[in-house]
């Protein structure tokens, strides 16, 4: 009888079941796990982000995206590049855009053994083009002059400070000068610098550019007057 019991006892310590028969055993590879929600989505053609008025550097590029199973997950691409916040920025998805230089550079390769005429390199003279600028404001001694991010002040008066403000974004720029000008305002639309407002002072005339963003700003003297250059 306790022969019985022992060998009883000692199949039941050597089976080896599974207290899930649904469940892959160990060292079987693991099934994925699906969902069944409706994955019908619409197809991406283009989606368009728009960046915000002090945005100058877009550092990396993130995508989110959802699994077969459920789950989420993103990836990232580093970038490094100055962008123009007045321009959005598109995520598309097409073949037709992947580029194929690659392959053009090959099938345009020449052999190895093929012979090449050499011809004599000439030099190319680089020509700058002029900075076309537009007359958006003048008074009889103040004439201003905006060329994308450039704004030139053409004035013989003497410039006393300059300095920056907020709500509205504004750059400010006080002259010396006695006058009894009225004040004058100009505004400028699908500009950088939205609006012009000059106003007389107790010896001095006030000249307050409002800008269509957040921006930096560098002021320089030039040969008739003075320049603006925004960053």
């Amino acid at each position: 009888m306790i022969k019985v019991i022992f060998i009883s006892a000692l199949l039941l310590f050597t089976l080896n079941a599974r207290e899930n028969p649904f469940f892959p055993s160990t060292g079987e590879k693991d099934i994925l796990i699906t969902t069944n929600s409706n994955g019908s989505q619409t197809p991406l053609k283009r989606a368009t982000i728009a960046l915000p008025t002090q945005a100058r550097v877009l550092q990396k590029v993130t995508i989110e995206y959802k699994n077969l199973d459920g789950s989420v997950e993103s990836k990232s691409i580093e970038v490094e590049n100055s962008v123009d916040w007045h321009l959005p920025i598109f995520i598309s998805q097409s073949y037709s855009e992947v580029p194929n230089s690659a392959i053009q550079v090959e099938a345009t390769a020449a052999p190895v053994s093929q012979k090449k005429k050499i011809e004599p390199v000439v030099e190319k003279k680089s020509v700058q083009k002029e900075t076309k600028y537009e007359n958006i404001a003048s008074i009889s001694f103040l004439k201003l002059y905006s060329s994308s991010k450039s704004l030139k002040l053409v004035t013989s008066d003497e410039m006393i400070r300059n300095f920056l403000i907020v709500n509205p974004h504004k750059i400010v720029i006080d002259f010396k000068k006695e006058t009894d000008i009225k004040s004058y305002i100009y505004e400028i639309p699908k500009n950088i610098f939205k609006e012009v407002r000059i106003g007389n002072h107790d010896g001095y005339y006030r000249v307050a550019i409002e800008l269509d963003g957040l921006y930096r700003y560098d002021f320089k003297k030039i040969s008739d007057g003075y320049l603006i250059e925004l960053k």
